[in-house]
C-alpha cells in the first residue's frame, strides 16, 4: 500500500513536527487544526526549523521552499480527512478528545484510509472501538522533537491488521525513522519506563533531596543521559507528563505511577515548561 497523501490533526508541537518531517520526505501533507492562529504559528515554526537546517547545511534553500510548498492547512476536521491515504492524530493526551476526533475521522475519511494516533499512553484498542474500521487503526508514536528524534513506536490494537501494520512501518522508514513494534499496554514502552523516572525526579525535588540542576546533573553525568529528567519534562510539557501519568495510574492501578503533588501544583499554576516560558527552569520566551 502506497502512502503519499497524509493529514495531520493538531497544529501543536507534535503535529507541526510530524508535518515538517512528512513534507520534507516528499509527501503531501494537510495540517488540520480548528484554530487559524495555531496553524499560522505551526507554519512559522516549520519554516524557522527548516531555516535552521539550511544554516547547518543539511538542506538548501530550494528544498526548504519545496517542503513548505507541500504543506496545506485546513480548519475543518471532516474536510481535512478527505482524499488522504493516512491520518495522524496529534492532539493533547485526553481520551475523550481523541475518541471524538476518531469518530469524526471515521465518518469523513475514505474506507481505505488508515487512522493513526500519536498517543503516548492511551489504548489503541479503545480508540479503534470508536470507529467502524478497527483493523485500520494503529498507534504511530513519534518522539519530540520530531525532526530530530529517530524512534517511532508502532502500536497494534487488538484488531489492527497485518496490512495496516506493514504500511505504517514502511511509512515510518520512508520518513527516515526507526519503527519499533510494541503491544497495546498503557504507556507502551517509552512512557511506561520514562514517566516513573520523571515523576521520581519531581518527588525528589519536592522532598528537598537536591535542587533542580543537581538532580539533572546526576542523571546526565552519572547515568549518561543526554538531558536530565526535569529539563526533559519541561521539553515534553508538564501537562503532558501529568496526563500520561494519570492514564498509567488509572489503567494499571499501581501507585508507582501516581503523579507527584509538585507536578500537579506546577500544572495548576500554568508552569508547563518551555511552551509556557516556565517549568522547572525559566525560559526567555514561550
Amino acid at each position: 500500500m502506497s502512502i503519499d497523501r497524509i493529514a495531520v490533526v493538531g497544529g501543536g508541537t507534535m503535529g507541526n513536527g510530524i508535518a515538517h518531517v512528512v513534507a520534507q520526505h516528499g509527501k503531501t501533507v494537510r495540517l488540520v487544526d480548528l484554530s487559524p492562529d495555531v496553524l499560522e504559528r505551526a507554519i512559522e515554526t516549520i519554516s524557522r526549523n527548516l531555516e535552521r537546517q539550511v544554516k547547518k547545511g543539511s538542506i538548501d534553500a530550494a528544498e526548504k521552499e519545496a517542503t513548505l510548498g507541500r504543506i496545506e492547512t485546513e480548519t475543518d476536521l471532516a474536510a481535512g480527512a478527505v482524499d488522504v491515504d493516512l491520518i495522524v492524530e496529534a492532539v493533547p493526551e485526553k481520551p475523550e478528545l481523541k475518541y471524538s476526533i476518531f469518530e469524526t475521522l471515521d465518518d469523513a475519511a475514505g474506507p481505505d484510509t488508515i487512522l493513526a494516533s500519536n498517543t503516548s499512553s492511551i489504548s489503541i484498542t479503545e480508540i479503534a472501538a470508536r470507529t467502524r474500521r478497527p483493523e485500520k487503526v494503529i498507534g504511530m508514536h513519534f518522539m519530540n522533537p520530531v525532526p530530530v528524534m529517530e524512534l517511532v513506536e508502532v502500536i497494534r490494537g487488538l484488531a489492527t491488521s497485518d496490512e495496516t501494520t506493514r504500511a505504517t512501518v514502511d511509512l515510518a522508514r520512508a520518513l527516515g525513522k526507526t519503527p519499533v513494534e510494541v503491544n497495546d499496554f498503557p504507556g507502551f514502552v517509552s512512557n511506561r519506563v520514562l514517566m516513573p523516572m520523571i515523576n521520581e525526579a519531581v518527588t525528589a525535588l519536592m522532598e528537598g533531596v537536591a535542587e533542580v540542576e543537581a538532580i539533572d546533573t546526576v542523571m546526565k553525568l552519572g547515568m549518561n543521559h543526554p538531558m536530565g529528567p526535569l529539563k526533559l519534562a519541561d521539553l515534553i510539557g508538564l501537562d503532558t507528563c501529568l496526563n500520561i501519568l494519570e492514564v498509567l495510574h488509572r489503567e494499571l492501578g499501581d501507585d508507582r505511577y501516581r503523579p507527584s503533588p509538585l507536578l500537579r501544583k506546577y500544572v495548576a499554576a500554568g508552569w508547563l515548561g518551555r511552551k509556557s516560558g516556565r517549568g522547572f527552569y525559566s525560559y526567555d520566551r514561550p
